[in-house]
């Protein structure tokens, strides 16, 4: 989500950080989100991330040097059927001596969302747009077996401000080949209306999380690895701006998935309540991950469960194999699949006998309802270094396009989206 258009030099100038940061992305149940609005384990999305970069070299400071500083810049772009569209422009940079084992790595970007779905026209309301600023820091330390690091970020917009930090602690065993992680975050959040002082209007949403980790290294081609984060929410995560619509019980009955915004007009009561959703959730998620290296191919597969108090189950499929094409050259495809339940108290429609008879919980956010969505697309990296130094110059592109269904939801049965990734990489 994100905006930024006259960004063509930066990109091309600086867009190294981005792949330093998806180089590390190996361990990255362990690292601190890039977008701090949401907690270390979020929530099953249908809305993909932006996919990881390919596999990078390492260890070695280029020009003799003990250290090594990277600089990056990326744009995404991400753009649906139920007219969402986002930019971000980011850029990021790492200092780090691989020899003495510590790094500093720091990134910002902004959001640029504009919307027009059909939830925000059933309301009457004009395109909805926001401006998301949001950056991160971290250190790391690991002189030998043993490792240390440590992250904070933020996240603004005027009517919501993300804070949190956490740190990681790294054990190598067995001759490195069993790599242990443990990690705690802490996250707090104040969610006001646009326009409104927190001071005058703010709720609060704090977390706690809680990552543990294994990966083996089997032989000299195969890893595998198993994570489990949980995380423990306590606040109102309802939306102040979300009205969610009411029906007299028989009416309720008969409304079918992907009513449309006038037959919700015509058939709901006159009554408009705000979302309400549970004061707290605990979300819990495993993660099986193998990567495995032959010549000059890699398969990267992670398989994903999760599980929470709100009873929504998902398991999420993600697969990437990349193909060194040449020294300078890697291509890779993408699968994903994700499939999840909906929420305990999630209703199609909801039914009311008048204003003194609401659903104490409700929403209209099609997210916590049952879905599936399917995709793919592949990315391509580009070492345009000179010779003895590759990777001193890289140009990484993605794309992405996926298929969404919502079984269950009024205004949306379906949603196509698309993301596209560009960016560049430089190593001084």
């Amino acid at each position: 989500m994100q905006l930024a258009r006259a960004r063509a030099g930066l990109v091309l100038a600086l867009s190294a950080v981005v792949l330093a940061v998806c180089a590390d992305a190996s361990a990255d149940e362990g690292d601190a989100p890039a977008a701090p609005a949401e907690p270390a384990a979020p929530p099953p999305e249908a809305t993909p991330t932006a996919p990881e970069g390919p596999p990078t070299a390492e260890g070695v400071a280029p020009h003799g040097s003990n250290v090594t500083a990277r600089a990056s810049a990326e744009v995404g772009a991400y753009m649906d059927s139920t007219a969402t569209s986002v930019l971000t422009p980011s850029v990021a940079g790492t200092v780090e001596n691989p020899t003495a084992g510590w790094g500093i790595s720091g990134r910002y970007l902004v959001d640029v969302v504009s919307a027009a779905s059909p939830d925000i026209v059933s309301t009457a309301s004009p395109n909805w747009k926001e401006v998301r600023h949001a950056g991160n820091l971290g250190f790391r330390y690991k002189p030998g077996n043993y490792g240390v690091s440590a992250s904070a970020s933020t996240s603004y917009t005027p009517d919501y401000l993300s804070l949190s930090g956490g740190a990681q602690l790294t054990q190598e065993l067995d001759e490195k080949n069993l790599t242990l992680i443990e990690g705690y975050g802490f996250g707090h959040d104040t969610i006001g209306r646009t326009g409104t002082p927190f001071s005058v209007f703010s709720r609060t949403l704090d977390y706690h999380s809680i990552q543990l980790g294994a990966s083996r290294v089997v032989n000299t081609g195969l890893v595998i690895g198993f994570f489990g984060d949980a995380v423990l929410e306590r606040g109102d995560q309802s939306k102040p701006y979300r009205y969610v619509p009411v029906f007299a019980p028989d009416i309720a009955a008969r409304i079918p998935a992907g009513a449309s915004a006038t037959t919700i007009a015509n058939s709901r009561l006159q009554a408009r309540p705000l979302e309400q959703l549970p004061l707290d959730r605990n979300r819990f998620a495993i993660t099986g991950r193998l990567a495995w290296r032959g010549d000059s191919t890699t398969l990267r597969f992670d398989e994903r469960g999760y599980t929470d108090s709100w009873g929504q189950r998902a398991s999420t499929t993600d697969a990437r194999y990349f193909i060194d094409a040449s020294r300078r050259f890697t291509i890779w495809p993408h699968a994903r699949f994700h499939v999840q339940n909906g929420a305990d108290f999630w209703k199609r429609a909801y039914s009311s006998t008048g204003v003194h008879d609401l659903p104490a919980l409700r929403t209209g956010d099609r997210e916590l309802g049952p879905l599936f969505t399917f995709g793919g697309g592949g990315g391509m990296r580009i070492a345009l270094g000179g010779v003895g130094a590759l990777d001193d110059l890289v140009w990484t592109t993605t794309l992405d396009g996926f298929y969404t269904a919502f079984s269950d939801a009024i205004y949306v049965t379906k949603r196509y989206s698309a993301l596209l990734t560009t960016g560049m990489e430089v190593t001084f």
